[in-house]
């Protein structure tokens, strides 16, 4: 004997248009459950998260028939709560806000972006890391060097020059060639035209490293007698610590 459409288990989705699917959706956002609204989810129409919903589903289904989406599901609370009331997170703010980006949610990332922690990376520090020439390509390759040098180690060290202007760069190669050392391991910051000082330069070079996940420290680079320049006008050493 059939079961009529309206007997059909509880929970399990229809694959068919959703068009014909209850207006109440279950969720499954990388392992955690949620439960809302077609129209909570199709808030936003021109948002990628709208899409999914809009139309055919776009969306595989878990084993219990829930629409699954493979993100976080620990932000995707602060969503849902903006899409319900549109309350901006407090908590979290740069994991909320790569999810907004990825959900395409305007409003949100708008609203986000004008965060004091948003602004402050996006508009303040990525703008000025932006002026300092190879700056990506240079954190790199201090992690390449110091883990060259890690073998039977418990830590690695990294020498770097930080130069804040052109004067600065040719007074370091001078520096550079009475240093006895490998010149190709010595890693190169700046010169680069904006405000933020040296230390905030180094501030943000530790950031960037330690975000990648490597414990790591600062200190001044102190040259052997005799050499003809201060060495903590220029060179500064970075450990990294393995155990």
């Amino acid at each position: 004997m059939s079961i009529s459409s309206e007997h059909k288990p509880l929970g399990k989705q229809v694959t068919g248009s959703l068009h014909t699917l209850s207006p109440i959706v279950e969720l499954n956002v990388g392992g955690e459950m949620y439960t809302t609204t077609l129209s909570t989810l199709k808030k936003h129409p021109g948002s990628k998260l709208a899409e999914m919903f809009t139309g055919q589903p776009k969306l595989r289904t878990d084993s219990e028939g829930r629409f699954f989406i493979d993100r976080p599901g620990t932000y995707f609370k602060y969503i849902l709560e903006y899409l319900r009331s549109n309350q901006v997170p407090t908590q979290c703010i740069q994991d909320v806000y790569k999810e907004a980006l990825f959900y395409d949610i305007e409003p949100l990332i708008k609203q986000l972006e004008d965060s004091p922690q948003i602004f402050g990376e996006l508009v303040a520090r990525k703008q000025f890391l932006a002026r300092v020439p190879n700056y990506s390509e240079n954190i790199e390759l201090m992690i390449r060097i110091a883990r060259a040098e890690a073998v039977a180690s418990r830590q690695s060290s990294v020498i770097v020059c930080v130069v804040r202007t052109e004067e600065d760069a040719a007074r370091c190669q001078d520096a550079l060639n009475s240093l006895d050392m490998d010149k190709k391991s010595v890693v190169k910051f700046g010169p680069w035209k904006a405000v933020p000082s040296i230390s905030d330069l180094l501030d943000c070079i530790q950031m960037d490293v330690e975000a990648k996940g490597y414990k790591i420290s600062v200190q001044p680079h102190v040259a052997e007698k005799g050499f003809r320049f201060k060495s903590q006008d220029f060179f500064y050493k970075f450990l990294f610590t393995w155990w």
